[in-house]
């Protein structure tokens, strides 16, 4: 027991002394009643004083095995070192579990389809609870603002190791915050989401366990971007720091004596070059490197504060195993996770992979799973061993035009808004929702927000431009000069050339049986459209490269997420991994002017609308208004055209235990993150 442990075990003991009470072991409480402070957690001084008793602890009896296949990985220390002094616990929502197993997962591809089993084992500083509407803790213990939004102070554990056994500490937020996000060698640009007022924020660690953020602005909703983002806002200094040119002056001499070019090679292979998680890792990157770094004393892949890290990274799929180090305990005093291992395989293929779902060979699925299969996988759920709930997504498939295509009649054609307006009308939602949705979805059009978790937003403003009409579709066609020239019975260009569109799309962005009837709906009035699927990778490096002329994936975000991160109202209007268009005007304003195409000035009185959102309360009256605001003008200018806000399945084996099935079928809240996932056991 280490002396913080041993510290706090004997003032508890005292105080039950002085009382006059004998403290007795901990009960192994579970379900929905049992919680502090916030659902289903306590900090385990709360836990203790609660239940008047003394937390004990125990561990999963795999783990020294599981810590050997951790690549240069320490001998495995005792569960007193590991553990941090204030572990978090969770209150199991069935019950207390059982350690072992394998959780089998699918994904595409490596970044294609991955990102639901990326949640499984994700932490961040903070967390949405299971209610999708309060922040309580994780890495952070807690944490505190000033009065105007613009200092928010972060307190962390005492005693949190990485996964290696190293010390985590605040000094691993400066150093991800300063030293990566920050260095233009690392990351070319950083994030608007990790800017304030477009400007760097001040990230000071205080002590080992007190961070402090400055802002330039009000950013009041910089909390919910802690707890539902993907990035981590923290990285272990005490590895990527060795090879960091800024932080030790014989950084790229390591490096070098390594076989890299220099420290910053061997920085991003250890990171990356973004703060997106599923990149492949150093296994996958460069074995022989990999155990070229092991032999020289170093992990193959970098600590992770994760419940789970990887071990093997193929072409062909993923393994982990559980994080010896994890903070968190069951009600038990078991440390988490319960699960040995996670084995991750990649199908392309969706007729494959629906097979394997209705064979029972998989634990979980919910990305890039789309309606279309739920029938058949509702039919033989009995006979496969698994349960399949339908959830209302966030966000909906969405279509837009290249703003800056290439070919620039085409471009011109584009922004004229009679034809954006023409082709949103032309779309056949009611057979959309029937056909690719049976009839369980809402015909919605674009606004930015998730309209349904906007209440702001009147249902004027999500019905503009979306009842189905041909012929007034025909009328705007022909104001945009879009006309049949020739003849032949299609719409040509305004100068006579044939005009054709092609939509490339993934399964992962939209369902095959949408594509075919917009395609469809789009021929019908006379603009010739075909399509064709690609994998993802195909699809976002073509629309990054700016060489597609329909674009196409689901779109739409909760409040606090067009808050924290304006980026998604101004071009190109989503990341690498979403809807994209606007290319050239993001070109011109990343440049000041210096390359790319000038944006209309509704794009610059949006980025005045998007700042103001963002330095307000959200459900304030103020807050909304500026909202409502923002709707009406993506609506006006319908950049982004919806279709059908839909319902989602998401998969489970029967086997799956303390599974809480989510209430959306979303990234937003980062799947499965909100709903404890490491608390997950399997039966044997």
């Amino acid at each position: 027991m280490t002396r913080q442990i041993l510290a706090l075990s004997v003032a508890a003991g005292m105080a039950a002394l002085i009382s006059g009470q004998t403290l007795a072991a901990c009960p192994s409480v579970a379900g929905p009643d049992a919680g502090g402070q916030y659902p289903h957690l306590f900090e385990k001084a709360e836990f203790e004083q609660a239940n008047g008793c003394t937390l004990s602890f125990s561990d999963n009896p795999a783990l020294a095995e599981l810590n050997g296949r951790i690549a240069g990985n320490p001998k495995l220390a005792p569960l007193a070192e590991r553990l941090p002094a204030e572990p978090l616990v969770v209150v199991p929502y069935e019950t207390v579990g059982q350690y072992g197993g394998v959780l089998d997962g699918i994904s595409k591809a490596t970044e294609s389809g991955t990102s639901d089993l990326l949640s499984v084992r994700h932490v961040n500083l903070m967390r949405f609870s299971d209610d999708l509407s309060t922040v309580v803790p994780n890495v952070a213990k807690s944490w505190q603002w000033n009065d105007d939004y613009t200092v928010l102070t972060v307190k962390l554990r005492q005693g949190h190791k990485w996964s290696d056994g190293a010390p985590f500490t605040a000094a691993d937020i400066v150093f991800w915050y300063d030293n990566l996000v920050l260095d233009p060698n690392v990351i070319e640009k950083p994030k608007d989401r990790f800017l304030s007022d477009g400007k760097p924020m001040k990230v000071e660690a205080l002590d080992d366990t007190t961070v402090r953020f400055t802002l330039n602005a009000p950013k009041p909703s910089m909390t919910t971007m802690f707890a539902s983002d993907y990035a981590q806002p923290f990285q272990p200094k005490h590895l990527i720091g060795k090879f960091h040119p800024k932080l030790n002056p014989d950084a790229d001499k390591l490096a070098q004596s390594l076989g890299f070019k220099d420290g910053y090679e061997a920085v991003k292979f250890y990171y990356g070059q973004s703060d997106w998680k599923d990149i492949p890792t150093p296994l996958l990157k460069d074995a022989e490197k990999a155990k070229q770094l092991v032999e020289a004393g170093f992990t193959a892949t970098a600590p992770t504060l994760e419940s789970f890290i990887v071990v093997e990274d193929t072409l062909e799929g993923r393994r982990l195993v559980a994080n010896p180090y994890f903070f968190q305990v069951d009600t038990a005093g078991q440390q988490l996770p319960y699960i040995n291992e996670i084995k991750e395989i990649y199908i392309g293929d969706e007729d494959i992979q629906t097979a394997k779902l209705i064979a029972g060979e998989i634990d979980y699925k919910t990305q890039a799973l789309n309606l279309p299969t739920a029938p058949v996988l509702l039919e033989n759920k009995d006979k496969g061993g698994y349960s399949v709930a339908l959830r209302p997504t966030v966000g909906m498939t969405s279509f837009a035009f290249n703003l800056t295509d290439k070919d620039e009649e085409k471009r011109a054609v584009f922004n004229d808004v009679n034809f954006r307006r023409a082709m949103s009308v032309a779309m056949n939602r009611d057979q959309i929702n029937e056909v690719a949705y049976f009839g369980l979805g809402k015909t919605m059009q674009y606004t930015a927000f998730d309209a349904d978790t906007a209440p702001f937003v009147t249902d004027e403003v999500k019905t503009a431009w979306t009842a189905f009409d041909v012929k007034q579709a025909a009328e705007l066609l022909d104001k945009a000069g879009v006309v049949d020239k020739d003849g032949d019975g299609l719409r040509d260009l305004p100068s006579g050339k044939k005009f054709e569109l092609n939509i490339q799309y993934t399964t992962q962005g939209v369902a095959t049986k949408v594509a075919e009837i917009v395609a469809a709906n789009w021929s019908d009035v006379g603009v010739k459209t075909t399509i064709k699927e690609v994998t993802s990778d195909e699809y976002r490096n073509s629309q990054t490269a700016n060489d597609l002329d329909v674009l196409v994936w689901i779109m739409g975000r909760p409040q606090f997420t067009l808050a924290n991160d304006a980026a998604w109202l101004q071009p190109p209007y989503g990341t690498f991994f979403e809807l994209r268009t606007g290319m050239g005007w993001s070109q011109y304003l990343s440049t000041d002017g210096k390359e790319g195409i000038k944006p209309p000035q509704t794009v610059y009185e949006m980025q005045k609308l998007a700042a103001k959102f963002g330095s307000l309360q959200l459900g304030s009256q103020e807050s909304a208004e500026v909202g409502l605001e923002i709707a009406k003008r993506t609506v006006d200018d319908l950049f982004i055209i919806g279709t059908v806000k839909a319902v989602a399945p998401i998969y489970f084996n029967n086997k799956l235990h303390n599974f809480n099935v989510q209430k959306t079928a979303s990234a937003d809240y980062y799947w499965d993150y909100p709903y404890q996932p490491k608390q997950w056991f399997l039966s044997k």
